[in-house]
C-alpha cells in the first residue's frame, strides 16, 4: 500500500540550529515516537529500533535511514526503510526543505512510503490516521526539543 503525506510546521528558532537537531541522534530519538534505539552510521545515516502499535498491529521495527542530497542548513532527502517481523515491512522517503520565516525557520516535507505484510490490510484510513498522528507526535517533541 503506498501512501504519501505533505506538512509544515513553524518553529521559533533559526535555521542553523534547526539544521543541528534534524542532525543530533539525540534530538530524533527523544522526538520520535516509540523510538527505543537510534544511533548514527558512518554513511550518513542512522540505525534504528520503533515499536508502532497501529489499530491492533503492535511492532517493532528494525530498520535504517539515510540522508542525502544534504544542503546544510536548507535541507535534506531522507530515505529509509523497516521490517518488523510478522506486522510487515515499512520503507519510504521524504523531502525536507528549511526557509527563514517570521523570525524562525519553516520546516517543510514531503513524504512517500510503502507498506506491506499485516499492516497494509488493515486499510489505508487507518494507516492514514495513524501516520499523521506520529508525525504531529514528532514535530511537537521536535519543537519542544528546539525550544527547550
Amino acid at each position: 500500500m503506498a501512501m504519501t503525506m505533505n506538512g509544515e510546521v513553524q518553529l521559533a528558532a533559526p535555521r542553523e540550529v534547526i539544521w543541528a537537531k534534524l542532525n543530533d541522534p539525540g534530538v530524533l530519538k527523544a522526538s520520535i515516537p516509540g523510538c527505543e534505539e537510534l544511533e548514527r552510521t558512518e554513511d550518513n545515516g542512522f540505525r534504528a529500533t520503533v515499536k508502532v502499535k497501529v489499530g491492533p498491529v503492535s511492532a517493532r521495527f528494525k530498520g535504517k535511514v539515510m540522508l542525502s542530497d544534504l544542503d546544510p542548513p536548507n535541507g535534506y532527502k531522507i530515505n529509509g526503510e523497516g521490517e518488523g517481523g510478522v506486522a510487515g515491512f515499512a520503507k519510504g522517503g521524504a523531502n525536507v526543505k528549511l526557509t527563514e520565516k517570521e523570525g524562525g525557520t519553516l520546516l517543510s516535507y514531503d513524504v512517500e512510503a510503502q507498506i506491506g505484510g499485516k499492516l497494509a490490510q488493515l486499510g489505508q484510513r487507518l494507516i492514514n490516521g495513524t501516520a499523521k498522528k506520529l508525525a504531529d507526535e514528532f514535530f511537537s517533541n521536535f519543537a519542544n526539543a528546539v525550544q527547550g
